[in-house]
């Protein structure tokens, strides 16, 4: 069969955690899947090649090598093929690095998310799934942290460029009637994670002896959510393409809907969990205890994140449900296995 009979689901970000999960699932479930990734090295690149290496021995899968910044490329790759769904994933991701290199976060999360929306907006697809972040929530101390809830007071850039995202995404839903799904991801981890993620850090710490850096004290709480269950939900709403709220009241809006077709959700576990908690199922699954050096609270992070996920189960049905001890279990396995550690 041809491209031109069949329709394509675009990931962006393939090669990313969440991409890479998301590509694997949706080509076991059928789909002909276009991947984009510039695999930059924002982290390890063999890790991100690894994950690509997998992807690639599946069927139905195409991967095109670019920048979402580049604006020529991916008009291109919009026009060649006949994309049907986006899940918009690329993105310069990391609270604490846009601290360091800010002009990222604008490149990849404004311009780039720019340049998908152009897309999706001329080539007419259906559905458009982007990625924010539990980040948006920022200043909000009301929990848990509800789609419903205002979030104009964003404390890092990272936060404000997914905030954006949100507010472009509306006005394309708006001007050109594009069904548009924001998703906030609260603390995703697991097998394949990212290594700049605590998770990630904590395990190569403590297996190589050193200390692990505990941010406020250890007084932290994170809505931990695992891989397989970000995936479940990304999958049910691939179908739950967004229609208008009719209900919808300009005087009182509710900032998670709309009179336009676009829809905002929380993908969390419901269940924030202590970071010192959490680092000692780590410690257990590891059967290694960490040498702690106590830290403050850093610019642009939050001490507790806790979605509500309310709007999620009533629409797909759908409740992230792994408890840690399971999740942080699988992943320590998997990262004994790819760096074949023994211990």
């Amino acid at each position: 069969m041809d491209k031109e009979s069949q329709k394509y689901t675009l990931v962006t970000g393939c090669a990313g955690f969440i991409g890479f999960h998301l590509t694997c699932r949706l080509l076991d479930l059928g789909h002909n899947v276009i991947g984009i990734d510039n695999v930059n090295d924002y982290y390890d690149i063999s890790l991100k090649e690894s994950r690509l290496n997998i992807i690639n021995q599946k069927k139905r899968f195409t991967f095109i090598k670019t920048s979402i910044e580049k604006r020529e490329e991916v008009e291109n790759i919009f026009s060649t093929y006949p994309i049907d769904t986006v899940i918009h994933l690329a993105a310069q991701a990391g609270v604490r690095y846009s601290l360091e290199n800010p002009h990222a976060y604008i490149d990849a999360n404004i311009v780039g998310f720019m340049n998908i929306l152009e897309g999706c907006r001329h080539y007419k697809v259906s559905h458009f799934i982007y990625a924010s972040s539990s980040s948006v929530y920022g200043a909000n101390t009301c929990m848990p942290f509800s789609v419903h809830h205002n979030v104009d007071h964003p404390v890092s850039l990272y936060a404000a460029t997914k905030k954006a995202n949100e507010l472009m995404a509306h006005s394309y839903s708006h001007l050109y009637n594009l069904p548009t799904t924001g998703l906030r991801f609260f603390t995703v981890y697991g097998p394949w994670g990212r290594p700049d993620m605590a998770l990630f850090l904590f395990t190569k710490a403590i297996l190589s002896g050193e200390p692990i850096r505990v941010f406020n004290n250890g007084k932290m709480k994170r809505d931990f959510t695992y891989i397989d269950d970000i995936v479940e939900g990304i999958a049910r709403l691939i179908e739950k393409s967004p229609t208008p709220n009719l209900d919808w009241d300009g005087n009182s809006p509710d900032p998670g809907t709309s009179y336009a077709p676009y829809r905002i959700y929380n993908i969390g576990n419901n269940r924030p969990t202590n970071l010192l908690d959490f680092i000692s199922v780590l410690e257990k699954a590891l059967g290694k205890e960490a040498k702690k050096e106590w830290m403050p609270l850093q610019a642009g992070d939050v001490p507790e994140t806790y979605a509500d996920i309310d709007d999620l189960m009533r629409d797909v049905g759908f409740r992230p449900n792994t408890p840690i001890e399971q999740g942080i279990a699988k992943f320590v396995s998997w990262y004994k296995e790819y760096y074949g550690v023994n211990v």
